[in-house]
């Protein structure tokens, strides 16, 4: 019985029986899991010949030199095209690109010597030899040969591999279209996998589906354990900025349906200017529990000038784009881009933001966070790319009240019971995160004082004590900075609205 194949298998088999009249040589490309291993099977039960693969490679190389890695390929395909009319070479890729451009292997690129030898005896005898990649391929076979892609799959592809390990009850009940919506980029080994996972459960549905692939088979490079679980609705004074982000961001990565049906994206680019400790990074953290494997972050532990600096920027893009929509959070990015001499990371962004890299790409929103927006390349910044500007601010006195309201009910109830209306008004001019350390410095000047022996104060001079300590350090803070930006070189600075939709660019 012939295998079955998905419908972008089946296309791509028919193209390439359409093709083989035509020619001796073929490539068949496709992404790891697309099907090619279950096409070429199928190829072989239907029209005959050989099929070779890695394990009759690695059993024709132990007896053979460890650098005879060409001459061991080469005799093995070649005695099987003497002995067949059709030879089919299985995960070429596996051997061809390890060895073809790596400069520390001794006969690099010395693969295109059996491949010439194959080829161009194939041509000559009138047989067909047929071989997978994945993308790079040897010169001496694209150049002769026909070429069949496996397409990316769609939903019915989805369904029918779904359906072939499901039970029939379990399959039928599952909303694939949405399952697609989610993950358009699942290969088969990955849906397979999450269908065995459930193959005894006769209760499965669309939502604990997709709740697996979120867990599973979707990637973040954010450990949820090690980052504060905030809710975005907790932050106080900027609900402008969590109405915004709600609909520009959020609203077509939770609610897939109502995203087809009105053709809406998450904003290609973001920025979150303002100054520190108004909850910036705080945001990221709530979009990271929020979105989970929605969401990849780009901080301080990306450094630049590091041999792998470029490399763990691309592995961040990629996942980002097999999990689009997605968001990268980058983090402080006027940091990284404070070096006139940064401009691999620069150029990267203009490419992805955009949309030089298809159709994935554009699904992908970089948001990016900065206290100086006049460190950020100019053409980063304008109008088109970045798409959604909003900027956090210092909460106003009712922000200050609704914060320390969320603060004191976890200190201790002597503490907690602290009358806060003189604290709102000290601290005019306050972050949030300077709230936090009021509070933390109160209540260690208090316990202090407990410990020792001395006679306590009302605790409300604790916390306006520690007031005068973070004003001190904050102006402390502003002179070190005042004198940092006079040493070094200024980009002009850019106007930085509340909250602006940019109009799309002309150019």
């Amino acid at each position: 019985m012939s295998l079955t194949l998905c419908p972008q298998q089946q296309a791509s088999y028919d193209q390439l029986l359409n093709s083989l009249p035509k020619g001796n040589v073929f490539v068949l490309y496709g992404r790891s899991g697309a099907g090619k291993t279950s096409l070429l099977k199928r190829l072989q039960q239907e029209h005959g010949g050989s099929l070779l693969n890695m394990k009759d490679f690695m059993e024709a190389m132990q007896s053979r030199h460890p650098y005879a890695l060409e001459e061991t390929f080469g005799k093995l395909v070649m005695d099987a095209l003497l002995q067949h009319h059709t030879v089919i070479v299985d995960d070429f890729h596996l051997l061809y690109n390890p060895f073809c451009c790596n400069h520390f292997y001794q006969r690099m690129s010395f693969f295109e010597a059996p491949a010439m030898m194959l080829a161009s005896y194939a041509i000559a005898a009138n047989k067909k030899l047929i071989v997978t990649g994945n993308g790079n391929m040897a010169h001496a076979l694209a150049e002769r040969s026909y070429d069949v892609s496996i397409g990316k799959f769609e939903t019915a592809d989805y369904e029918f591999l779904c359906r072939a390990y499901l039970n029939p009850d379990v399959a039928a009940r599952l909303d694939y279209a949405k399952i697609y919506r989610f993950a358009p980029k699942l290969n088969a080994h990955q849906l397979r996998y999450a269908c065995l996972w459930f193959q005894q459960d006769d209760e499965l549905n669309t939502t604990a589906f997709i709740d697996y692939l979120r867990a599973q088979q979707l990637t973040s490079n954010v450990d949820l354990d090690e980052v504060q679980a905030v809710n975005l609705h907790e932050l106080k004074g900027i609900d402008d900025i969590i109405q915004s982000l709600e609909a520009n961001l959020i609203l077509p990565l939770e609610h897939d349906e109502l995203a087809q049906e009105y053709d809406l994206k998450p904003k290609r680019g973001v920025l979150l200017a303002g100054p520190p400790g108004t909850g910036k990074t705080t945001i990221g953290k709530a979009l990271a529990h929020r979105l989970r494997s929605k969401f990849l972050l780009i901080d301080g532990t990306f450094i630049a000038g590091t041999n792998n600096f470029y490399e763990r920027i691309q592995q961040v893009f990629e996942v980002a784009k097999q999990n689009a929509p997605a968001i990268i959070f980058i983090d402080d990015s006027d940091v990284i881009f404070e070096s006139d001499d940064e401009t691999g990371l620069y150029r990267y962004l203009l490419t992805m933001l955009d949309g030089l890299e298809g159709n994935s790409a554009g699904r992908v929103c970089v948001m990016m966070t900065a206290m100086d927006v006049s460190k950020i390349p100019p053409a980063l910044v304008r109008s088109g790319r970045i798409e959604l500007w909003l900027e956090t601010r210092l909460p106003d006195e009712a922000a200050r009240a609704a914060i320390l309201q969320d603060l004191f009910p976890k200190l201790p109830p002597v503490l907690a019971a602290t009358e806060r209306t003189p604290l709102v008004t000290a601290t005019e001019g306050f972050t949030g995160a300077d709230l936090k350390r009021l509070v933390e410095d109160g209540k260690s000047l208090y316990a202090y004082d407990k410990i020792k022996g001395h006679a306590l104060q009302a605790p409300a001079e604790y916390f306006l004590r520690a007031v005068a300590t973070v004003r001190t350090n904050k102006e402390r803070y502003a002179e070190a900075e005042a004198l940092a930006r006079a040493q070094r070189p200024q980009r002009p600075a850019y106007y930085m609205p509340h909250v602006h939709f940019n109009p799309p660019s002309d150019d």
